[in-house]
């Protein structure tokens, strides 16, 4: 239900039809996980306008804030968020002009991937399994089966913390292995452009049903999870630490280290964060002290994890 007046304070409200607002919006529902307690605001602008709006009351009265896409990176506390989440999915939307793509933030990688193999366009294949949206696909230089955003990203028009639209072209991005420029610029995705090649229509599909069946295969798919849990240390893999580590099928509560892949921590049903956080924890312990390896984990964790 869209809402025109979008209220952080009594005394203050905004007065604009840009934007839906649910207060104490429970994020297991905006998660891959199927876990999050409650965001005290919870907000979906329907336009650049309505971002702008809100993230300028935000400023006005110091509130915290978080950015999300479709939450599959995300693991949010139990006791949910004293602040603002702002959902750019409602800002999606995709165009093509010979090569290239131009979509906005919030539009999903999977629909990316499909309307580029509808174009006759290669180079997005690798993003066809993945769940995330262009935004986060770009703030985590998201990949898989060798390509990565940073293959095709052109350009990134983005909204600055002065409240500027500015567009950053591809080689000040500073992409690297699930890092971009975001993680600590303070500006935000607002849109893309991609730079595609001309492909063999049958060629693209053939390929994206592969990459598909190789994740059903290999991937836990079956269970809520934010896909691969730990970022792969250099000359090492993972989920290979992790099995050597005897911890394939570890359990903390309703968290479980997947024996089908032990780089995925899924939730069986019921899992809370705090036992995702307790059973990440312990796998960086027991994979430190089986291999001298330091694990960095990929997922986000929000809110309070005391």
């Amino acid at each position: 239900m869209a809402l025109n007046e979008f209220a952080l304070a009594e005394d203050i409200t905004i007065e604009t039809d840009d934007v839906q607002i649910v207060f104490g919006e429970y994020m297991w529902d905006h998660t891959s996980f199927r876990i999050g307690g409650a965001a005290a605001v919870y907000v979906k602008p329907l336009s650049e306008e309505g971002l702008i709006i809100t993230l300028q009351k935000c400023r006005e009265q110091k509130a915290t804030y978080w950015i999300f896409g479709k939450g599959t990176n995300i693991l949010v506390s139990d006791r949910g968020l004293k602040g603002v989440v702002i959902d750019m999915t409602g800002l999606s939307g995709i165009e093509a002009e010979g090569n290239i793509l131009r979509a906005s933030a919030g539009t999903a990688l999977v629909q990316l991937a499909r309307y580029a193999a509808e174009h006759a366009l290669s180079g997005l294949e690798f993003a066809a399994g993945i769940p995330g949206s262009l935004g986060g696909g770009i703030f985590m230089n998201a990949g898989a089966y060798g390509g990565s955003m940073q293959d095709v990203v052109k350009s990134v028009r983005v909204l600055t913390p002065e409240f500027e639209i500015r567009t950053i072209p591809a080689e000040e991005l500073d992409l690297s292995y699930r890092h971009s420029r975001f993680k600590t610029s303070g500006e935000i995705i607002l849109s893309a452009e991609l730079a595609l090649k001309p492909g063999e229509p049958a060629v693209i599909e053939a390929l994206m049903k592969e990459y598909n069946e190789r994740r059903r295969e290999k991937q836990p798919l079956e269970f809520p999870s934010a896909g691969s849990t730990f970022k792969r240390p250099e000359g090492y893999f993972a989920g290979k630490l992790i099995e050597e580590a005897g911890l394939s099928g570890y359990q903390v509560g309703q968290a479980q280290v997947s024996p089908k892949h032990c780089g995925f921590v899924v939730n069986l049903g019921g899992a809370s964060a705090a036992d995702v956080w307790h059973l990440c924890r312990d796998v960086q312990a027991k994979v430190k002290e089986t291999s001298g390896v330091d694990l960095e984990t990929e997922v986000i964790f929000l809110g309070d994890f005391a």
